[in-house]
């Protein structure tokens, strides 16, 4: 019995502060008083934000053409499987009736169109993409083989219904002499994406790498010729894709798809005055009763010309401040009854 007792004494943590639990600590007591001045500081701040983001989203000059039934000779075309190597072309004049100071950016904007369905967006190969294995198609229904069964490089559905309009922008001197506002696509991308989640295989040539797979069954050429301007653009890595490959919340969404090149007639943006769209058409959307837009925008410190996060804190800081009010008032209803008692 004594060598019991003795084993649990020696089990025992030792007699200190620390291992005992009594070491002094601090314990937060919050009076109303300042309780009330956190809920007053946070709803100034919050609103206080909301106004500067407002504000910064309101000063973004964009302009937004719907194309949708101005190219519908192109795309009855389109309908048509048939019709799938005839080009069509629909130009769509407009006026800019202010000048676009600064970076100026284009996005094709679609409607209707679902990139959140969870089968189209589990439909992709990442060792895929990432070079790892370019015959990888094993979670790419229902675009993993062609019908002769060789395996579909970029596989999935993601991949196969990739925006591929050609959009160029002209600026309008007058009727007859038209310039061509250079646009470019490099720097479109988000850096982790272009360098990190997208890879082309080590091959020294691309088109060796992606021997023995096909391209997806809607598009013209194969991966590796997806620029023929620019040969490090081509692959899992090129833009276009990759923008693309990063689907949308929403069935309404835009994309970035060029950047304003500020050269020569265009070092300020783009100026006031007669432009026009030349489009080549070739993405079809009257199957899912879709539409389809060009936006030109531009950007401040804050971003684009959503007003979801000024919203959003202009809420935050109502509720807060509703919050505020309403406990003020409770506590100065039981001050005063308390103070009534204390006078009985």
């Amino acid at each position: 019995m004594k060598r019991k007792s003795q084993d649990c004494q020696s089990r025992l943590p030792d007699n200190s502060a620390l291992k005992q639990q009594q070491l002094p600590a601090y314990r937060l007591q919050l009076s109303a008083n300042k309780i009330l001045s956190g809920f007053f500081a946070t709803g100034v701040f919050c609103l206080g934000v909301g106004v500067v983001l407002l504000l910064s989203a309101k000063t973004i000059k964009e302009v937004e053409i719907n194309y949708t039934e101005k190219c519908a000779n192109c795309a009855k075309l389109r309908e048509n499987a048939a019709n799938f190597d005839k080009e069509c072309n629909c130009s769509i004049p407009f006026f800019l009736p202010e000048t676009m100071k600064g970076n100026v950016y284009m996005y094709y904007k679609l409607y209707g169109f679902y990139q959140n369905l969870y089968r189209y967006i589990l439909s992709r190969s990442n060792s895929q993409l990432v070079g790892t294995d370019v015959k990888d198609v094993r979670n790419c229904a229902p675009f993993k083989t062609s019908h002769n069964g060789i395996p579909i490089a970029p596989c999935g559905a993601i991949a196969n219904s990739m925006f591929n309009d050609t959009i160029i922008l002209s600026y309008n001197l007058n009727s007859s002499i038209h310039i061509k506002v250079p646009m470019i696509r490099s720097g479109i991308t988000w850096w982790t994406d272009k360098y990190v989640k997208f890879q082309n295989p080590s091959f020294q040539n691309l088109s060796s790498a992606f021997a023995g797979t096909t391209k997806p069954p809607n598009w013209p050429k194969p991966a590796y010729e997806l620029d023929e301007e620019d040969p490090g653009n081509n692959g899992f890595i090129n833009d276009d894709f990759i923008v693309w490959m990063r689907t949308a919340a929403f069935p309404t969404f835009k994309k970035l798809y060029r950047r304003l090149h500020r050269i020569e007639h265009f070092t300020e943006g783009l100026p006031a005055g007669s432009y026009s769209f030349n489009i080549t058409y070739n993405f079809p959307v009257n199957r899912f009763q879709g539409e389809k837009a060009v936006v030109l925008s531009t950007l401040t410190w804050s971003g684009g010309s959503s007003l979801f996060l000024g919203l959003a804190y202009m809420v935050t800081g109502a509720v807060t401040w509703l919050a505020f009010f309403s406990m003020l008032a409770v506590h100065l209803r039981l001050k005063e009854r308390k103070m009534f008692f204390l006078q009985q």
